[in-house]
């Protein structure tokens, strides 16, 4: 749900701050007072494509931010989550700002995106009817899903496109293994004896860097032998070692601590110096009775790092890099393998195609039933809304298997008695067309999940009893009910100019335009009850409002 926007410096709004409310919302206002400002800005909140000339003159940038509240949009919540953006708030924030030089920078939640993420995000929130604004209705996959979670298929629908996916794998598996069945015999082969190769040689990394090493202390056994018996003779052995000298200079200073207290601080650092040379010097006793020469030992590991050397060039690569490669081969062979049992693969085939069959012929069932009702109730309500004779179809062409069923889902329409029914995107006239989105959005309103729609131009060409029937209609709109008692509130915003429609809103902007410093300044008010009665009055009776009318329009509001 919409819970706030804020607009800088674009076009004639200076500054505006407005909060808004579950249910219906009406927006009205006297003709070039700028009511279309409020959609144009939402609209770049959520990503439509931004024009020049949308800065307010003398200013660099415009700034539009619109914060949501998400607890109950599952699918935004999981957008959120899938682009990692998601934050404990259960409150989302687009921002759009427009620079004066055409530039453009999108914010979610804080984070710099592209129009294109803003925009996916967007249609997740809200749906807008104008004959300008993006219309997600006229896509056909909206229509699809419209008509899927009218008939209860939604769920039906991803298991359809699921078993096709599984399908469509294995024919394209077994396409691939027809047509290159010499080639992947001759891969196959060679392929085995590369793995035989690599089983017998090959190494992990871990084992190479212990091969190495093993290596490096066999081809150094003399020098380690000769080496450690010098060092054991140099630190306690010799006549004149290490270990004999440092006693010397033990004796001396236990002696000289007698004269001197202070001397014990050197003593006690020269017997834990000891202690180590001590330590030391068993250490290497042990050391040199376990070395030995191994020339048959190093001559193995010798030819065992030459073989591997051999064939690390061979391959081009690393030895340690062997072992990646004998998992690659043996995964392309079990794989080449399942390729060259073309009649399991065709088995795996076949029960994938009828498992799908199954499931569509399931789904186009549904499908059928589904839109002789929808086709039914939407046109019974475009009769209330200034369509007679008009008729709306939910046309269900057979096409080939794909992942939507085995049909196309199109939305056609006829606007009156005797025209001939055409696709939703081809209805030329605006109101025309969102009078007829506002029929489809009242019938399937229950199994939607976008929670704000706005409207625009409704309630063009109408008026009297079928503009207080549009009024109706959005309000019911607005409204989730089981006999007298309101479920939940989604937002309806509309813009309009027909005092029927406004006095039915629960909610009530106005729009006005102002000369402030020599520039022309729009701005929006929330009204309170009177000055509701004041606007539906002029509303009604134009530049003169006489106390007759402002009755009249305080009982359209009453009632």
């Amino acid at each position: 749900m919409l819970q706030s926007l804020s607009i800088r410096d674009f076009v004639i709004v200076n500054q505006l701050d407005l909060e808004f409310e579950a249910g219906f919302t009406v927006l009205t206002g006297e003709t070039g007072a700028g009511k279309s400002i409020l959609i144009d800005a939402l609209s770049l909140a959520l990503g439509a494509r931004g024009e020049g000339g949308v800065t307010r003159a003398g200013c660099d940038k415009a700034e539009i931010s619109a914060i949501f509240a998400i607890t109950n949009n599952l699918e935004a919540k999981q957008w959120l989550v899938d682009a990692e953006m998601e934050n404990d708030a259960n409150e989302l924030i687009l921002r759009r700002v427009m620079y004066a030089d055409g530039r453009s920078r999108a914010f979610i939640n804080g984070t710099t995106v592209n129009v294109t993420q803003l925009k996916e995000l967007g249609e997740l929130l809200v749906d807008i009817y104008s004959q300008n604004a993006h219309h997600s209705l006229l896509k056909l996959a909206t229509q699809r899903n419209v008509l899927d979670n009218f008939g209860g298929l939604s769920s039906l629908a991803m298991q359809v496109a699921v078993q096709y996916g599984t399908w469509y794998t294995l024919n394209q598996q077994r396409e691939e293994a027809e047509k290159n069945a010499s080639a992947y015999a001759d891969e196959l082969a060679d392929l085995r004896d590369k793995t035989r190769e690599l089983s017998q040689i090959v190494i992990s990394p871990s084992q190479w860097d212990e091969l190495q090493n093993e290596h490096l202390r066999l081809s150094n056994g003399a020098s380690l032998i000769t080496g450690g018996e010098e060092c054991r003779e140099l630190l306690s052995e010799g006549e004149l070692s290490a270990m004999r000298l440092l006693t010397q200079v033990q004796h001396k200073l236990q002696n000289l601590r007698e004269y001197d207290a202070a001397i014990a601080e050197a003593t006690e650092t020269l017997d834990s110096a000891i202690i180590q040379l001590e330590e030391t010097a068993r250490f290497l006793n042990r050391y040199l009775q376990r070395a030995e020469l191994d020339p048959e030992r190093l001559a193995a590991l010798d030819s065992k790092i030459q073989n591997l050397h051999n064939t690390s060039r061979k391959y081009r690569l690393k030895p340690e890099e062997l072992v990646d490669l004998l998992t690659k081969s043996q995964l392309r062979m079990a794989e080449l393998e399942l390729f060259a049992n073309d009649g399991e693969l065709a088995k795996q085939e076949a029960q994938a195609l009828a498992a799908y069959m199954e499931l569509a012929k399931k789904l186009s069932d549904g499908r059928q039933s589904a839109a002789v009702k929808l086709s039914t109730q939407i046109s019974a309500e475009m009769q209330r809304l200034s369509l007679s004779g008009g008729k709306f179809k939910v046309a269900l062409t057979e096409q080939a298997p794909s992942q939507y069923g085995l049909e196309q889902v199109e939305f056609l329409v006829a606007g009156h008695a005797g025209v001939t029914a055409r696709p939703l995107a081809k209805v030329a006239s605006g109101g025309e067309l969102s009078r007829i989105s506002l029929a489809i959005r009242v019938v399937t309103a229950q199994k939607e999940s976008i929670p704000t729609m706005i409207f625009d131009e409704v309630d063009v060409g109408i008026g009297g009893g079928v503009a207080e029937v549009v009024g109706q209609l959005l309000k019911q709109l607005g409204e989730q009910q089981q006999g007298d008692k309101i479920l939940s509130q989604r937002q309806v915003l509309v813009i309009t100019h027909l005092p029927q429609v406004a006095a039915l809103g629960s909610h009530h902007l106005r729009v006005s335009k102002s000369l402030v410093n020599e520039q022309t300044l729009s701005t929006i008010a929330v009204l309170d009850d009177e000055a509701r009665v004041q606007e539906i009055a002029r509303m009604l009776g134009g530049i003169e409002i006489t106390e007759t009318t402002r009755q009249h329009a305080k009982e359209m509001l009453e009632r």
